[in-house]
């Protein structure tokens, strides 16, 4: 009997469905904002003066960096996705330019996010003195009229931006997507989502199919390519199905499908299709089709769990000296942090695009790589520039 350690995830990624759908993934990235500007709220609040005006001065600079930090984050992502993953696709036709402002069709890269929020904060921290004084201001450490260098700023950012992506990984899992390539065990997350929806599909808008559920083979034998046995157990929407019906059905309609499946992510996976008719007590049939699938890594949940521990370390950092934090000591760390693991996870990762299976690193660790340069330039100028300097109590 085989030992079967793997997870089979059909999770629907909506929350609600109608009208305008809800899905898991959106409400996910918005409780990350949400959350994240609590955080920030406590932060700003903690290290202001004391007195009610100065808390509410530190509120309201956090609900106007919280509007930049949206549209910056969607806005940066959804650019980060179109130029450095499909420019093909977006910018060969008018079609595809309008397709690049339906960001419900998916396509976001956090790296390009990252740049967004970047340029975003650059914007917040010192327009106002740009507008009165009609001169660039120095980047790294000069004090804007709301008392924060700019590295201060994306200091405080780093820490709910760590847990705003441990809550959009979350959103990807429950999407089935990003996932991760074979674990070549009987260990690993069996994505079938998509396969589902596959199967179920009728152009006709009828379908037979009314319920697809997934099983684990305790008793099957793991095939020539290493996948793992499972049973399709498949209940019709017409009860009053004849066998000779179900049979065709099934020897053409969904063979056809399974077979197409072969190259696809989220399969399971079968040529020759191995089925046998069960009928029920009401005298309708349920099909139950043994097929195999294959286990792969988490990798979202990966990419959540070292977010989150990310997180903590930097809630840790800064609230040892908080005001008196080193400027640039927290996001810096957060970059090289974020950026050395993302590299190394991409390699249990499938390819995004297609292109990537002609690189020697994927794009998620080209664009990786820069990333961690500029964390560790700016620990580097952060603390060559650094001078202890007292703000308020620092409680």
């Amino acid at each position: 009997m085989n030992q079967l350690g793997f997870i089979i995830w059909n999770f629907t990624p909506e929350l609600y469905s109608g009208a305008l759908s809800i899905r898991w993934y959106g409400l996910l990235f918005a409780m990350g904002f949400l959350i994240g500007q609590q955080i920030m709220f406590y932060i700003y609040k903690k290290e202001s003066g004391g007195t009610l005006e100065d808390k509410k001065n530190a509120e309201k600079m956090v609900e106007n960096m919280t509007v930049y930090v949206i549209i910056a984050t969607i806005v940066g992502a959804r650019l980060g996705h179109v130029m450095f993953y499909q420019p093909m696709d977006y910018f060969t036709s008018l079609d595809g330019f309008i397709r690049i402002f339906n960001i419900r069709e998916g396509g976001l890269a956090s790296h390009g996010a990252g740049i967004g929020i970047y340029l975003a904060l650059l914007l917040f921290a010192h327009y106002r003195f740009n507008i009165k004084e009609g001169k660039f201001s120095k980047l790294f450490f000069l004090k804007t009229n709301r008392g924060y260098s700019y590295l201060q700023l994306m200091d405080r950012l780093a820490i709910v931006v760590a847990i705003t992506g441990t809550l959009i990984r979350i959103g990807n899992f429950a999407n089935s997507e990003i996932v991760g390539i074979p674990t070549n065990s009987d260990y690993g997350v069996v994505f079938v989502h998509d396969a589902t929806n596959y199967l179920e599909y009728d152009a006709t808008g009828t379908g037979w199919i009314e319920k697809i559920t997934y099983k684990k083979n305790p008793e099957g034998v793991i095939n020539d390519h290493g996948s793992q046995p499972i049973y399709l157990d498949i209940e019709f929407k017409n009860r009053n199905f004849k066998e000779v019906q179900l049979r065709s059905f099934l020897d053409n309609g969904v063979n056809n499908k399974l077979s197409r499946l072969t190259d696809n992510i989220d399969e399971p996976m079968m040529h020759n299709l191995d089925y046998k008719l069960v009928q029920l007590a009401d005298g309708a049939y349920m099909a139950r089709i043994s097929t195999f699938a294959i286990p792969r890594h988490p990798a979202q949940l990966y990419e959540s769990l070292t977010t989150f521990l990310m997180f903590l370390l930097l809630c840790y950092m800064w609230s040892r000296k908080k005001r008196e934090t080193m400027p640039g000591l927290l996001s810096g760390t957060f970059l090289i942090l974020l950026f050395t693991t993302r590299f190394f996870q991409e390699f249990f990762k499938e390819g995004q695009v297609a292109f990537e299976d002609n690189l020697t690193l994927n794009m998620g660790q080209w664009l990786s790589i820069p990333m961690v340069m500029f964390g560790i330039l700016i620990l580097v100028v952060a603390k060559k520039k650094f001078k202890p300097e007292r703000h308020g109590t620092g409680s």
